[in-house]
């Protein structure tokens, strides 16, 4: 189910990044317009409940840092996948020799919500290491797209 999520953020990205018109805004910033509102809107319906109910306790637990930590980490994702996606969809004059990286790099960040599902239930890891995990992947793929991002925009 939550590969099936991943997919349909992708399409909603694909909409977003190629349908939607956005008059004052250059290509080359459209997907941090894009990728910003998308993660906002997913941290909102995800988060924003727990949050507010869970964390105007009295008692402090650290679940509820752990959820923020996640959040910041699920922001630089979705801004990595929006970069991806931009090049992927609105780039005509990337090398070819980038073409396969930059599907495997959208693949895999569309699929981390399974990965890090699969490592808390089937691995049985507890939440620091998994979060601690999701901050690592996303850094990386972050450092990778903007790679990815930086060498198609220079001149073949």
């Amino acid at each position: 189910m939550k590969i099936l999520i991943g997919f349909i953020d992708v399409a909603g990205l694909y909409f977003a990044l190629t349908q939607l018109t956005h008059r004052n805004i250059s290509q080359n910033h459209k997907f941090q317009a894009v990728g910003l509102g998308w993660a906002f809107a997913d941290s909102v319906l995800h988060r924003l409940a727990p949050l507010w109910i869970g964390a105007r306790g009295l008692e402090f637990t650290w679940e509820y840092i752990f959820q923020g930590l996640e959040a910041n980490a699920n922001l630089v994702m979705t801004l990595s996948l929006a970069a991806l996606g931009s090049l992927m969809w609105l780039r005509k004059n990337k090398p070819r020799t980038l073409i396969p990286i930059i599907y495997a790099c959208a693949l895999l960040l569309a699929t981390m919500p399974s990965i890090t599902s699969y490592l808390r239930r089937s691995l049985e890891w507890q939440t620091p290491k998994v979060v601690g995990f999701e901050l690592f992947s996303s850094l990386v793929m972050a450092f990778i797209s903007w790679q990815l991002f930086s060498a198609c925009q220079r001149p073949m």
